[in-house]
């Protein structure tokens, strides 16, 4: 049987181009999750934004009118004395709200 025919340039440059092919697709493999992690955060950028905008229309909703921004401090105040660390909201009678998670 007759060993490999090639030189040990043509082998060496053989082995330097896969070296290259391989460092370009991990390139490409790295700026695919770069774009995926992109793509995630805004997902849950856009998940935040709606939340807030629900929660700022059930507020407005309640209170019966637009919230202005110097209202702000005032409400934050409130819904800070109405908050307990055990994650409840105290009612208006005396009564426990839980909330969720």
């Amino acid at each position: 049987m007759a060993r490999s025919t090639k030189s040990y340039e043509e082998r060496m440059l053989q082995l330097e181009k896969k070296e290259q092919e391989s460092l370009e697709k991990a390139k490409q493999y790295a700026a695919q999750k770069r774009e995926l992690k992109k793509r995630q955060k805004d997902v849950e950028t856009k998940k935040r934004t709606h939340r807030l905008c629900q929660i700022g229309g059930a507020v407005e909703s309640v209170l019966g009118s637009a919230i202005e921004e110097e209202d702000i401090p005032k409400l934050i105040g409130f819904l800070k004395r109405q908050f307990r660390p055990d994650r409840t909201l105290r009612g208006s009678r005396g009564r426990s709200c839980r909330l969720s998670r």
